[in-house]
């Protein structure tokens, strides 16, 4: 190991110099000689947000349980360490050791939002590994990626040797183990040989091994496989049993604050809920719950082992877990004399528990957040939001009478079907709100954020074949919008309608787009999801220099029957049911949820042989009648 020096001196003419030198408490520390598989774990963006991400914590943790592995992190430099580091000739580096990430066996990158492609590359070149998978050697690491963006890998295919499908807590075990016995039998057929072997692990996707075929229109016409070793379709790993996931329960405790700083629990995976914008209620599938008990204590070990005052109770939908009364009632109880407070992060209006609210709040005060997403009652039901009116002001209605003056509300512009009359609805519901306030409290003292995002058409959603709303039809909106908001007790912000549009052609593009994306960073384009970072002149001009028309994306109504870049991925949803959920949109027609009701027929679980795990509902399953047919 020959570990990168770094005089502290230079550390001080940088912001934040705590991001870069490791020693964090639990953070975990082996010999690298005394080990077979060196990981490098890396995370895209900044150090406050990567601290943050659940997902990589629990590989690291999953990975450094063993004996013959170990696991270090890395996180993208921000611009002024960049700077630091090209000028002094520092490769990128892990936290742990100090050891050059180029070093390692393996790179493994999480990919949490299309806008950080950019970055990818960057840490890349930092290392000092070619961004192109076809021109690394020998000695570079095998570089791998997992998160929910491998679910449409295309336009990175290019960088990546292999990608991740699913839940990876099981494969990445499986990787190491490959790679153990690769190195003992002295690395027969190299490189090549040992990404070969990982494309037999279910669920691994090699794209070097996939041929790809287009129409002389420049739009996808197939995939296919060109190695017997390469799985078709490349069916997503599931752990069906949710309470045998590893839980990292000694997190690394950051040197600085980060965006969530605090004690994060896990209380299951999977929605059913059936919003049809939603990519994650989608691949996510099924719920799989896990048990209180085992919950509890999870819960008293992170609080023991980092200190933390306050703990979030974590999921897709987190009020729809089904013991959740139970488990609040045990963790309030638990925590009394400790003053650590309890929080939920992702309520629905439906599912809004006033009692549940009121309980958590004891020990620290917070607004309320709900996401109605649409501003009618005709468009939540094209969205299959599941949410009325009556709903949505009920809940306020609660927490007004029980102290709350504060209330954040998450909408969408630019949905299928939507017209300025959806629109006039976020702004009259708003209202609504704020006179519903007065009336109870009598004051005018309510604060109300309304916070509205552009439309993206995600891959395995029911809107994966629609075009979205061009970027000067998203600031028309947004502009008439604004002029709706008078009140100077609501306060209105929507998102920049360039990003929206670039996300979306990032999200259904294919391996077009990888010279684009290269292009973009050659360029200087990185930390896109960063507004003062973000330059779409210059992303614009590497679609025009590449050729490439961005439009054919985002904007082309595609035909629900043609063949899709994502097609080899299987997520267990099936097309059948997509297609049917977009008919169902078109006539404003609710799906009800399966978990609680008969099968929906998306045909997750006959698929992938694993059943919904609801411990309060846990006979429902059994009764289901799996349909097929289209309604």
């Amino acid at each position: 190991m020959n570990p990168v020096k770094i005089d502290p001196v230079w550390l001080m003419h940088i912001q934040k110099p705590a991001r870069y030198i490791g020693g964090e408490w639990n953070s975990v520390v082996k010999d690298h000689d005394s080990v077979d598989v060196k990981v490098a774990l890396a995370f895209p963006d900044v150090y406050e947000v990567a601290m943050s991400h659940l997902g990589l914590k629990i590989i690291y943790s999953v990975l450094n349980a063993r004996d013959d592995t170990l696991a270090e992190r890395v996180y993208a430099p921000w611009v002024d360490m960049e700077a630091l580091m090209r000028e002094k000739h520092i490769p990128l580096y892990t936290l742990e050791s100090k050891c050059p990430v180029r070093d390692f066996d393996v790179l493994g990158f999480t990919m949490p939002f299309e806008m950080c492609y950019t970055n990818i590359l960057n840490m890349l070149d930092l290392a000092g590994i070619p961004p192109l998978a076809k021109d690394r050697g020998e000695d570079d690491p095998i570089v791998v990626s997992g998160g929910p963006c491998v679910y449409n890998a295309e336009p990175v295919a290019d960088f990546f040797d292999v990608f991740f499908i699913g839940e990876s807590e099981e494969a990445i075990g499986e990787m190491a183990e490959l790679v153990k016995n690769w190195k003992k039998e002295g690395k027969p057929g190299g490189r090549k040989e040992i990404i070969r072997r990982m494309a037999t692990i279910k669920g691994c996707y090699v794209p070097s091994l996939y041929q790809v075929n287009y129409y002389e229109n420049g739009i996808f016409r197939s995939i296919a496989p060109t190695d017997e070793a390469a799985q078709f379709p490349v069916e997503k790993r599931i752990i069906p049993d949710f309470d045998k996931v590893k839980v990292d329960d000694k997190p690394i405790l950051p040197h600085i604050e980060i965006v969530h700083d605090r004690a994060v629990l896990e209380m299951f995976r999977g929605c059913s809920r059936g919003c049809r914008f939603c990519q994650a209620g989608m691949i996510y599938r099924p719920v799989r719950e896990k048990n209180e008990k085992k919950l509890q204590e999870i819960a008293d070990t992170l609080i023991r082992n980092t200190g933390y005052n306050e703990i979030s109770l974590m999921s897709l939908s987190s009020a729809d877990y089904s013991c959740l009364p139970e488990l609040v009632d045990h963790l309030l109880e638990t925590f009394k004399n400790r003053r650590v407070s309890v929080s939920l992060p992702s309520l629905r209006v439906d599912s809004f528990s006033i009692d549940i609210a009121k309980k958590i709040q004891q020990v620290r005060k917070s607004g309320l957040t709900l996401a109605p997403e649409a501003g009618t009652q005709r468009l939540r039901d094209v969205i299959n939001k599941g949410v009325t009116e009556e709903d949505i002001m009920g809940a306020c209605s609660n927490a007004f009478k029980n102290g709350w003056s504060k209330v954040k509300l998450y909408f969408m512009m630019g949905l299928p079907t939507e017209t300025d009359e959806d629109l006039k609805g976020i702004a009259d519901l708003a209202m609504r709100i704020k006179e519903l306030y007065h009336i109870i409290r009598g004051r005018n003292d309510c604060r109300i954020t309304v916070s509205v995002a552009s439309f993206v058409p995600k891959p395995f959603t029911p809107f994966q074949w629609m075009p979205q709303c061009s970027v000067e039809e998203i600031e028309r909106k947004q502009q008439y919008l604004k002029s709706l908001f008078t009140d100077r007790h609501i306060k209105f912000a929507y998102h920049d309608a360039k990003t929206g549009r670039l996300e979306a052609v990032l999200a259904r593009g294919d391996r077009k787009l990888a010279p684009v994306i290269l292009k973009a960073w050659e360029k200087g384009c990185k930390y896109d999801s960063w507004t003062e970072f973000f330059d779409y002149d210059r992303w614009m001009e590497a679609f025009e220099e590449c050729g490439v028309d961005p439009d054919l994306y985002a904007s082309r109504d595609r035909d629900e029957y043609e063949p899709e870049p994502w097609d080899h991925i299987d997520c267990g949803v099936s097309k059948d049911y997509l297609r049917k959920e977009w008919r169902l949109a078109k006539r404003g027609i609710l799906t009800h949820d399966c978990r609680h009701l008969a099968c929906n027929g998306c045909a997750v679980c006959p698929i992938l042989d694993v059943k919904p795990i609801d411990h309060k509902e846990e006979n429902a399953h059994e009764k289901a009648v799996f349909v097929y047919h289209e309604r």
